[in-house]
C-alpha cells in the first residue's frame, strides 16, 4: 500500500516555527517515527510552499496510490484550486490540521477542501498524520 503525506507552505518550518501552536518537531522526524509504525505502507512525503505543485503531486499520485495526507496549511482557507483537484482523482484524501482551526482566527475556519475530502482531523497535533494513515489502512 502506498499512502503519500502532502504539506503545503511554511510546513518545511514545523520545529521552528511558532512552537507553541506547532510544536518541536520536524516533520522528518514525525515521519520516521510513522514509517517504523506502518512498516508495510510504503510511506511517501511531499513538501511545497507552492499551490501548482501541490496540484500536480495530487495529479500524479491520485490514480496510483491508495490515499493522500493533506495538510495544504493555509491553501486549506483559499484554494479552489487544489479543492478542485482533490475532486479530480480517484484516491481518498483525508485533511489534517496540526493546530485546531477552530480555536484559530475567524479566516481559518473555513475549508475549500473539506467538502472533496473523506474526512477531516483538526487539533490532534501530529498524531494527526499518523490517524489519518490509520483511516486510510482500514
Amino acid at each position: 500500500m502506498r499512502i503519500i503525506i502532502i504539506n503545503g507552505p511554511n510546513l518545511n518550518l514545523l520545529g521552528k516555527r511558532e512552537p507553541e501552536i506547532y510544536g518541536h518537531q520536524t516533520f522528518e522526524e514525525v515521519l520516521a517515527s510513522m514509517q517504523l509504525n506502518f512498516p508495510t505502507v510504503s510511506l511517501h512525503y511531499f513538501q511545497s510552499n507552492h499551490e501548482g505543485e501541490i496540484i500536480d503531486k495530487i495529479h500524479e499520485v491520485g490514480f496510483s496510490y491508495q490515499g493522500i495526507v493533506l495538510n495544504a496549511g493555509a491553501y486549506t482557507h483559499t484554494s479552489i484550486a487544489i479543492a478542485d483537484a482533490i475532486a479530480a482523482v480517484e484516491v481518498p484524501v483525508v485533511e489534517v490540521h496540526i493546530s485546531n482551526v477552530f480555536e484559530r482566527e475567524s479566516y481559518r475556519r473555513h475549508s475549500f477542501l473539506s467538502a472533496k475530502c473523506a474526512g477531516m482531523i483538526t487539533g490532534l497535533g501530529m498524531k494527526g498524520y499518523e490517524l489519518a494513515i490509520r483511516f486510510l489502512i482500514e
